[in-house]
């Protein structure tokens, strides 16, 4: 267990976290401790996160007060870098309900993950010149079917309208930025949906946020803001069932996107998926396209810190690797 969760607190630092990697760093030197406790022998990275969420979520219902005072999320004024005595305690007094959240996948709704997006969908409407039609897997409460009303940032200049949403040093070397870009359906799955509206679904989604990491709760709240005026749609259902006769739609790109859940399927469940996209894209026409695009560690089975930018478009249905960054998505580097 040591040895996982060092290799995570470093994972947190590259990725801007020195409250988590703190954290983890103190309870891989606590053998035994409260950590262990929660965890057993669920050391992989999803079952960190969750187990980190958890918690979080418990300090944002206001039931762990004394660590709260660590978290700026809840409005914590103390030094973050001190929380392991509190957290420890927090672990041990919620023990079971912590590890019940271990059985939920994480709900990372990450707004900056519209960059690697955003940059996709231009190149497919710069490629075939038609407006988007927009499925995604893994959508949680469908922030990202929104990323066309975001402002995406970079040296030089700007993309996208005014915005709540404002994604700093979004792009380093661009995408092309005037293609036409128009999505026409924005659609998603989730093997739990949330309600961007709902106070509870946003408390969930923040817990998710790393607490001191400022941006990305700016982000994360703004992303509500834009979500309550741009419709989108988001259903129960897994990716494959999502996908069932998926068939190309004339007069429409069809494009489907994922970012940071591969690691989550099953061998069947992605196997199924990718049969469906095949047999979508062997029937994708000049007039009727269909491309599936993703953010996602290099190798797709594990959760990396360095992700690539991927797209298949048809007819032809070639792998093109577009561009990588970390996996929160920001700056995206185009190749």
């Amino acid at each position: 267990m040591r040895k996982a969760l060092l290799a995570q607190a470093r994972g947190c630092a590259e990725l801007g976290s020195p409250m988590y990697a703190e954290l983890l760093t103190r309870a891989a030197d606590d053998p035994g401790g409260a950590v262990a406790g929660v965890l057993g022998e669920r050391t992989e990275t999803g079952f960190v996160l969750r187990m980190l969420g958890t918690v979080h979520r418990l300090v944002l219902e206001g039931r762990a007060p004394e660590l709260a005072e660590h978290y700026p999320t809840a409005g914590g004024t103390k030094d973050p870098l001190a929380a392991w005595p509190a957290f420890r305690d927090v672990l041990a007094e919620h023990a079971a309900e912590i590890r019940e959240g271990l059985a939920d996948p994480p709900q990372t709704n990450e707004v900056g993950r519209a960059a690697p997006l955003v940059g996709g969908l231009l190149t497919v409407a710069e490629a075939t010149g038609l407006p988007i039609r927009l499925l995604e897997i893994g959508a949680s409460a469908g922030l990202n079917l929104r990323a066309d009303h975001f402002r995406l940032r970079y040296e030089g200049g700007a993309y996208g309208p005014d915005s709540p949403v404002v994604l700093d040093d979004a792009w380093r070397g661009l995408p092309p930025v005037d293609a036409p870009l128009d999505i026409a359906e924005r659609l998603g799955c989730d093997r739990s949906p949330l309600d961007a509206a709902s106070p509870d679904a946003q408390r969930l989604l923040l817990s998710y946020v790393w607490p001191d990491q400022a941006a990305r709760v700016e982000r994360l709240r703004a992303a509500f803001e834009v979500a309550a005026r741009v419709p989108a749609t988001v259903v129960r259902a897994g990716a494959a069932d999502f996908l069932e006769g998926l068939a190309p739609r004339p007069g429409m790109a069809t494009v489907v996107w994922h970012s940071t859940m591969w690691a989550y399927l099953s061998g069947d469940e992605a196997a199924r998926m990718l049969r469906h996209l095949e047999d979508a894209g062997a029937a994708a026409t000049g007039e009727a396209p269909v491309a599936h695009l993703s953010f996602e560690g290099r190798d797709a089975s594990r959760l990396d810190a360095v992700q690539v930018v991927a797209l298949r478009l048809w007819p032809g249905g070639e792998r093109t690797i577009l561009g990588e960054g970390p996996s929160h998505g920001l700056p995206i580097t185009w190749f």
